[in-house]
């Protein structure tokens, strides 16, 4: 019963294999054609080599028996000169092959990494959040790189080989109808051991999965710049090296205990294919003595059989191996499969321009998908069209989810979130991203220029050096740009030569100078000002509370300095909204905006 399961479950994954073909079609039509002709060519070529060794022994024995005849000579020279000329042939295709192989290879292996590509950026921001996801990524990038280059260099072999051993098959008849099949025969144990075998590894390695992805883990943190520093401080080194070694360790034995296993059922299995190997010679000896052939019909059954031996287990071994790899493909289909739940819809509404009324957040409820507690429950806020709106509360209070539903990352459980009164799920996703600049609390660090770095910020626009210099003094990026001798041309980051890294507050200005460039018509920034000094934090503000003007921006901030130049603050906690109104009316109503703002003052009053 447990053979018949997993007879079943290898038949139900071959459904992997067609899908795996059409792969290696559309990444290179030519180079496919091409290689298809090619190997079918060099699969015939050497059952013509073992077809001429019966002439050739024939003619060498009648040259050695009547050597004063010049036509056996002539004879045993020609096809020699013939098998020459085919084994050279053979090395010439093989030689193409390999080139166009090669080709191929690196165009599939583009092609794959295309499509996880677009996979991972179209994915919705909740699959980063499931670790599934990151085993089928991490699987799906660990088996692009090896698995589709197998896959062209398997099938190649397996569609040469059956050219080959069909042709050495159609040698074989003649000795007898039923060798054909005793060769079938005498590898099908080796075909079976090798299915049996790759199956249990994979089911090894995709329970595995997440070990792996510790492994790898682990070696970040050795090897990382961003680590480095609390590695060293903490003295961490040793504990990590250990708990690699240890995981390391675990694994290898496990995946030597299945190499046993693997090998010791391929030995049993070659084991028969060598006594039906012994007993079909033995026939074949005996047939010779007995008058019913000549030594080139032995020495011509010898080759054939023993080749088409060697090659129906080479053809069953890529098979097997064709299998494992379509196997592996598997994860990568299934991360290609998974589809995004946040999208545009099928008809969507224009997008305005401006807001007439504002934004409306309109009884939403919404939890992460890894989480069971609610960050907004029958959450109602109002951001009115053109003012600037700053949002306060503590760590944890939801302030940053709004921003995440705002740009659709997310979509709320129940309630919706409107521009004037449309619901802005009605909105393409990209017109409504267009429509919106954000600076996120945690901003991407570009290894890039000056210059790229900024840029990014509207990447279709191809902006022009006078938009961004426009932009980074917006921000207060100019000042560290006017450090470099290279300006807007100097590298960023220590990734690559001649890069320089910037501080914390430096990076947010760069990143600012990115959200700026866009000239959206709604602002969204989430702790702009964290990593600003209270002198940089006013004369950005100035600069700021220019460039908004005729637009609505929505800040998140902890720093109430920067919240009190709002025209309107919302003060949260536990994902509701607990105070609304001007900075004045705030401190007046001495409320937890007040108590707040007060111990701030303090602090600030105390550090001078």
């Amino acid at each position: 019963m447990v053979a018949l399961a997993k007879l079943k479950k290898i038949l139900a994954n071959l459904s992997n294999l067609p899908r795996a073909l059409f792969l290696i079609w559309a990444a290179g039509k030519v180079w496919t054609i091409a290689q298809l002709f090619l190997l079918v060519v060099r699969g015939v070529l050497p059952a013509a080599l073992v077809y001429l060794t019966k002439f050739f022994v024939d003619a060498l024995i009648r040259a050695i028996g009547e050597p004063q005849n010049q036509e056996n000579i002539y004879a045993v020279v020609w096809i020699g000169l013939l098998f020459g000329g085919i084994t050279l042939a053979i090395e010439i295709i093989g030689s193409f092959n390999q080139m166009i192989y090669t080709a191929h290879a690196e165009k599939l292996q583009d092609y794959i990494f295309a499509l996880i590509h677009e996979k991972s950026v179209n994915a919705d921001l909740a699959f980063y959040e499931q670790p599934e996801f990151f085993d089928h990524l991490h699987r799906a990038q660990i088996e692009a790189r090896q698995r589709p280059v197998e896959l062209i260099s398997q099938l190649g072999g397996l569609l040469q080989n059956a050219v080959t051993l069909l042709a050495m098959g159609a040698v074989l008849l003649r000795f007898g109808v039923w060798l054909p099949a005793v060769l079938l025969v005498s590898t099908l144990p080796a075909f079976f051991a090798v299915l049996y075998s790759t199956l249990r590894l994979y089911e090894w390695r995709r329970r595995k999965t997440a070990d792996e992805r510790r492994l790898w883990y682990y070696d970040w943190l050795l090897t990382s710049g961003e680590a480095a520093a609390e590695i060293r401080l903490f003295g961490l080194g040793d504990y990590f090296r250990q708990k690699f070694v240890e995981l390391k360790e675990r694994l290898r034995k496990e995946r030597l205990k299945i190499t046993v296993n693997q090998r010791l059922s391929e030995f049993l299995a070659n084991l028969v294919a060598l006594a039906m190997t012994a007993l079909a010679f033995a026939w074949i000896v005996w047939r010779a003595i007995r008058g019913f052939g000549t030594l080139g019909d032995l020495a011509l059954f010898y080759q054939a059989f023993n080749q088409g031996q060697s090659l129906m287990r080479a053809l069953l071994q890529d098979t097997g191996k064709l299998y494992a790899n379509s196997l592996f493909l598997r994860d990568l289909f299934e991360y290609l499969a998974l589809e995004p739940k946040i999208t545009s819809p099928a008809q969507s509404v224009p997008m305005p321009k401006t807001f007439l009324r504002g934004i409306t957040f309109e009884n939403i409820s919404f939890r992460y998908q890894t989480s069971e507690r609610y960050i907004l429950k029958d959450f109602n806020l109002f951001i009115p069209a053109n003012k600037f709106v700053a949002i306060v509360g503590a760590n944890g209070e939801g302030k940053s989810t709004l921003l995440k539903l705002l740009c659709r990352f997310y979509d709320p459980e129940s309630g919706s979130v409107k521009f004037d009164d449309r619901d802005i799920r009605d909105f393409s996703l990209a017109e409504l991203r267009r429509m919106m600049t954000v600076l996120f609390q945690i901003p991407v660090q570009y290894n890039a220029t000056v210059k790229e770095n900024i840029a990014l910020g509207n990447i279709g626009q191809n902006a022009s050096l006078e938009e961004i210099e426009i932009a980074a003094t917006a921000a207060g990026a100019n000042l560290t740009v006017n450090k470099f001798t290279a300006r807007y041309e100097q590298m960023l980051g220590n990734w690559f030569e001649q890069g320089t890294e910037l501080s914390v507050g430096e990076w947010q200005r760069i990143a600012l100078a990115r959200a700026f460039l866009r000239q959206s018509y709604l602002i969204l920034l989430d702790e702009p000002t964290s990593a600003m000094d209270p002198w940089a934090e006013a004369e950005w503000l100035e600069r700021f509370l220019s460039s908004i003007k005729g637009r609505t921006a929505l800040i998140i901030t902890h720093r109430f300095t920067t919240a009190m130049r709002a025209d309107l603050i919302y003060v949260m906690k536990a994902g509701k909204i607990v105070e609304s109104g001007s900075h004045k009316e705030l401190v007046s109503n001495n409320g937890r905006y007040a108590e707040s703002w007060r111990k701030q003052v303090n602090t600030l009053e105390q550090n001078d």
